[in-house]
Formats: structure tokens, sequence, C-alpha cells
């Protein structure tokens, strides 16, 4: 807490988060002086959940017998966005990725192996405990080490740029509210996106209530407004790294639910999903193969959810699942609690859940006016072993038939938001006519729109904290030649 020390800095990074402690390692390790600002009272963000990051022919994989072809990788890649990623950026980051890793293992960063996430590439390298053990362990120690500054509770305001160039940015502490002005002579935004921020998200989805953050809730795209205001190109808002179901529940933080059995119950193992009419509307199946495209599938109905009998139920608390979860729910494979979690939920009259004995009752509970007659026609398809309605496995047709029914309300996860900013291969911001606002940069979040179209690539699993590492190195290393060429610093 409490103001930066100096009243200049070479470089005032904003956000201490993956993408800002990886370029205040780079740039303190270069010789430059660092100022790591923070608006919470604890460091790492949104990065302390995440799980692995993507790399093509690291060490890592090499050592597992993994070979992928960066050329094949990158069609991939442009093939899924429809071109709407820079080719350029994926060029440059699948030839770093390798180096990446590398990087992170000299600083003492470990490996749990190569995941796949759904059909997508062994591309995701799954971190040792997880983010938080990245950043706490390894980058935020070394950085400060190294002779970066961080100062947390404290809020990056304004920038002040002269001349077309970044000279200065304003900063306010939120316990003293007193302000001041650092001289610098470039910043880097690493502020984590706009999940939180509900006016911008809205360009994600207008069904604001659907969506639920599951994030450090810090991310209101602070260093997007403030690049906006000197005049930084608006670029790829609307997409989020969505992952599919999430319960809807107003009474909890997300995260309280997320790893949760009935969670996963509920969003990941193909249930019948029917929306505010009670009408079902997709392959719950095939959704879930990439969990973006579940989030979008769940985005196109105003209203959803996931319909369980008593022997579904039963099903997965003593015979076992029928789809393993998925990397960020680590269960066995069965879900032994399930049924008191469902109790629990219901003893507490969670708004997400309705219980009756038959499902007429439940169609009335909920008002979902088509629900019985959705039921009978499911019921056949199970008994026929064929949807004929949208071709779901019939391993995953499970029919309901023995009461009490559920009804679960479910909205659509939400890790994180791509872009926001458009950045050139240095990482330099642009302005609305490509042209690079001198000594702004952004990395991560902010930063990633050139990595996506309109839906996250989770065909290349760990895309978003993989770029976390890529745009910090490759910001900082860029901030560092500018200002060793710059003439006319603050």
């Amino acid at each position: 807490m409490g103001l930066p020390k100096q009243a200049r800095y070479d470089l005032v990074i904003v956000g201490a988060g993956a993408s800002g402690y990886t370029a205040a390692l780079e740039a303190s390790q270069r010789g430059l002086s660092v100022l790591v600002l923070e608006k919470g009272r604890t460091t790492g963000g949104s990065g302390n959940y995440m799980d692995g990051g993507f790399a093509v022919n690291s060490q890592v994989q090499r050592d597992e017998n993994i070979h992928l072809d960066g050329q094949a990788i990158l069609n991939k890649v442009m093939d899924y966005t429809h071109y709407r990623a820079d080719n350029r950026t994926w060029h440059h980051f699948i030839q770093q990725s390798p180096k990446n890793i590398d990087w992170l293992l000299n600083l003492g960063v470990k490996f749990d192996g190569i995941l796949p996430v759904g059909d997508g590439d062994h591309t995701m390298h799954m971190y040792t405990g997880r983010g938080e053990q990245v950043i706490h362990g390894t980058l935020e120690p070394q950085a400060k080490a190294a002779g970066a500054e961080v100062v947390t509770s404290v809020e990056a305001q304004h920038l002040q740029v002269n001349d077309g160039r970044v000279t200065g940015i304003i900063v306010q502490d939120f316990s003293s509210r007193d302000t001041v002005t650092i001289k610098t002579g470039a910043v880097i935004l690493a502020t984590g996106g706009y999940l939180n921020n509900p006016k911008l998200t809205r360009s994600i989805s207008k069904n604001q209530h659907q969506l639920i953050p599951v994030n450090s809730g810090k991310n209101t795209g602070d260093g997007l407004t403030m690049a906006w205001e000197v005049g930084a190109q608006k670029y790829h808002l609307g997409t989020g790294q969505l992952f599919g179901g999430q319960i809807l529940d107003d009474t909890r933080p997300s995260y309280e639910n997320w790893q949760t059995q009935l969670n996963g119950a509920a969003t990941q193992q193909a249930m019948l999903w029917v929306n505010q009419r009670g009408e079902r509307f997709v392959n719950e199946r095939t959704a879930l193969d990439n969990f973006s495209h579940a989030g979008n599938a769940l985005l196109t109905q105003h209203r959803v959810f996931t319909i369980l009998d008593q022997h579904t139920v039963d099903t997965f608390i003593h015979q076992g699942l029928l789809k393993e979860m998925g990397t960020w729910s680590y269960m066995d494979d069965k879900l032994p609690d399930l049924q008191q979690e469902l109790d629990a939920a219901l003893a507490r009259h969670a708004s997400f859940i309705t219980k009756a004995d038959s499902v007429d009752a439940l169609a009335q509970k909920t008002g979902l006016a088509n629900l019985a007659a959705t039921v009978t026609h499911y019921n056949q398809l199970a008994v026929n072993g064929v949807d004929t309605e949208f071709g779901k496995d019939p391993k995953f047709l499970l029919g309901l038939t023995s009461g009490p029914y559920y009804a679960l309300e479910i909205g659509v996860g939400c890790f994180c938001t791509m872009g926001g900013l458009k950045v050139d291969d240095h990482n330099g911001v642009l302005d609305d006519d490509d042209l690079p606002i001198k000594g702004l940069y952004a990395a991560g979040n902010d930063a990633s729109g050139v990595l996506v179209g309109d839906t996250y690539t989770v065909n290349m699993p760990g895309t978003q904290s993989g770029y976390n590492f890529y745009s910090g190195r490759n910001a900082a290393a860029n901030v560092a030649t500018y200002l060793s060429t710059s003439t006319s610093l603050a």
C-alpha cells in the first residue's frame, strides 16, 4: 500500500498478474527501472487460477514423445478463427512458445505433463501448483529480486501523452486518496481485460444474467479505458473464454460452485438441456467437445435448465460418469457427494434448483411449458437408441423415468475476455490508423484480441495462458529497445 517511492521509472506496468509479472521480470533483467501497479490488495489476479499454457514442440512435449507440426497448428488456428486472428502474431507466438516454456523451466517452474481439452491438440502444459505457484512461487519473487517495485491498492487513472508519446501516468492511493503523476518512458497495460465490467461484456452477450465470471473479480477494463482515452483503437471486443455451463446461483460467489459435483453433473455430463420454453435446442454431447462452443450454444437461449431424474443421479453416484469432467474439475470417476449437494441446495432454497415428484409437476413449478412433451420425446429417443433430433451419441441418451426429478438452471461460466486493444508485432498499442502510440504497450488479456475470432481457441488448449508469457516478454523486450533508441523521453 502507499504510493510509489520514486517520481520516475523507465517502465510502469499496470496489473500484477501473469503477464504483468512476466514483463516486470524480463524488463528488470534487462536493466530497466520498473514499477508494477496493482489496484487489489493481493497480486496474481485471475492468473492464479491458470491450469496450463500453450506451446508447440517444447522440451516437455518432446519428453512425452509429442511432436506437432507448427505450420499445421497455424493453419488450424486460422481456419478456426475464420482468419480474424492475426496470422503474424500467431506465427511468432508458435515459434516463440517452446522458448517460453524453456524460460519458465529455467526459472524453476515445474509441469505435470501435457493435456488436450475436449477435441483440442496436446498443447496445454499443466503447471504444478497451477498459476498461483507460477506467479507467487516464481515470477513475483524473482521480479522483486531483480529490482521491480510493486505497489498494491493503487489505481492507475490516466495516461499522459505528449506529442504522440507516453510520458507519464496518474496514480491514486485507494486509502489516502492522494494522487501523484509518475514520469515514465513507457507503460505496459496488463490489467486482465473487462470480464467484470457489465457495460463492456454486453459485447459478449446481451443476456447479462447468464454470463457468470469465474475469475479474480478485478478485471473491469481499466487499461482499455486509459488507452482509449489517448486514442487507442477499440479492437475485437466480444470474445470471452467461455467454458460451458455453470450453475446459476445468485446467492454465492461463483467460484464456490465451480468444482462442485452438482455443477459437474449439471454442465459436464451431456444431460438433457432445455430452454425457457422447456424445449431441447442442441446436441449436448458434441457441444462439450469444445467448452467455448458449449458456452456459445447456451447463450443462444434466454434461460437454460439441465433436467435430471433420480436414476441418473444414482448412476453418477454409484456407477460412474459418462465422460471426463475437464481440466478445471478435479474429480474421480464417480460423484459420491452428488445427492448430498442436491439436498443441501434444496435445504437452503437455492433459486437455481427445483424438485418435483413428476415431470408435469416440475414443468408447473418451473414454468417450462413444453417440458413434459420434450421429456416424453427424449425418452422415446432413449428407448430407440437413436437421437433423430440432434444426433447425440446414444451413450448419453439416458431416459428420464424415475422420480423425483430435478431442474437445475445454468448460465455460462467465463474465465476471461480477449481483446480491447489492437497491438502490433512488438505488442505496441495501435491507434485507429494502425499507427503505434509511442511508449504504450499491452500484454495478456488486454492485447489478445489478435489471437481470436468470435470464439476462444479451445482447439489449441492453453492459448491465453501461454500468451500471457509470450506477450509479457515480447512487450518488455521491445520496451527496452524503444527506450534505448528514443531521444525524447520525458
